[in-house]
């Protein structure tokens, strides 16, 4: 009987254990099925950026020439620096405003050097900051091309994709890390657990915003590029081939006769321009001279008189008599 009992607790035993085993299992797989899920949905937007970009760019930056196309799906940031030349300023400017709004760019900065009057020649220049639409770029450099002559370009992309995708994660965790201390906040039932969700709430919401405004500055850098354009006034293009050895001559011999003109206009405006200074400074060395002339006259008559003091007849002494 007693054998019985034994065998009916051990029994007991073993199922109980059984039991607890398969309970304790199944907790943890549902805890590692949780956090699994957790990760495949915070990986997955980085996983599919990287898998679209096939590891052709790195994160920080890319670079292409004006011709190559960039993978549209990746994130890219846009940077144009041009120099060009032109012989009429304002018809250029005027022109680039006409391009800019067709294209639905606008003018972020922009200065005008009026410059300074050398060899009766005024230099101007002026400098902007253009953003145009990513997609009108090209178009853009080429319609400046055909308004002015372009001295040099250069495009560089700069790939922000995986950087973006982080930010944009890192804005989804906090705006649910803020739902669920809003519904936390509902339910508090002391003043400790009250100010605690509070304090927390108020970092999440000022690091949301804080990533909000990056997100923001980057969808505004992706979507329009950004163009330095330096303008310069000349009187003749920088040419763009290598001139042979007679053209050198040619525009050397020209060059000389040019300054040579420009030189003696120059000497003769200044000439004009100096007439009245001439004319005072002129009567005063006249006068100047004349007294100067003057004074050595008397000079030079006071020094020959000094020289003969017994000219005078009245005054010659006479000789005594011999006495006889």
């Amino acid at each position: 009987m007693k054998m019985k009992k034994l065998l009916a607790l051990l029994l007991c035993l073993i199922l109980a254990a059984a039991l607890l085993t398969g309970c304790g299992a199944d907790s943890s797989g549902t805890k590692e099925y949780i956090y699994a899920a957790d990760q495949a949905v915070a990986e997955e937007p980085m996983t599919n950026a990287i898998r679209t970009a096939g590891g052709v760019l790195t994160e920080e930056s890319g670079s292409a020439d004006l011709t190559t196309q960039a993978p549209e799906s990746r994130k890219w940031i846009v940077t144009v620096n041009m120099d060009a030349e032109t012989e009429d300023l304002d018809g250029v400017l005027a022109a680039l405003n006409d391009l800019i709004a067709e294209l639905n760019g606008y003018v972020e900065d922009q200065s005008i050097y009026n410059g300074s009057t050398y060899s009766s020649h005024r230099y101007r220049s002026a400098s902007l900051t253009v953003r145009i639409p990513a997609q009108d770029v090209d178009r853009f450099t080429e319609d400046v091309e055909g308004i002015a002559n372009v001295v040099s370009k250069n495009k560089s992309l700069e790939d922000v994709t995986l950087s973006y995708v982080d930010t944009q994660s890192r804005m989804e965790a906090l705006e649910t890390e803020e739902d669920r201390l809003l519904e936390l906040l509902s339910q508090a039932e002391t003043m400790a657990d009250l100010l605690e969700i509070e304090s927390r709430l108020t970092e999440v919401r000022y690091e949301l915003d804080s990533v909000t405004s990056q997100l923001r500055t980057y969808d505004n850098q992706i979507d329009y590029a950004t163009i330095y354009l330096g303008l310069e006034e000349v009187q003749e293009y920088t040419p763009t081939e290598e001139p042979t050895l007679w053209e050198r001559i040619r525009d050397d011999f020209t060059d000389s006769l040019e300054r040579l003109w420009e030189s003696l206009q120059n000497l003769l405006v200044f000439v004009i321009a100096a007439l009245p200074f001439l004319v005072v400074y002129g009567g005063i060395a006249v006068v100047l001279a004349l007294v100067i002339r003057r004074l050595r006259k008397n000079r030079k008559a006071k020094k020959a008189a000094a020289k003969k003091p017994w000219s005078d007849p009245s005054q010659t002494p006479q000789k005594p008599e011999d006495p006889q």
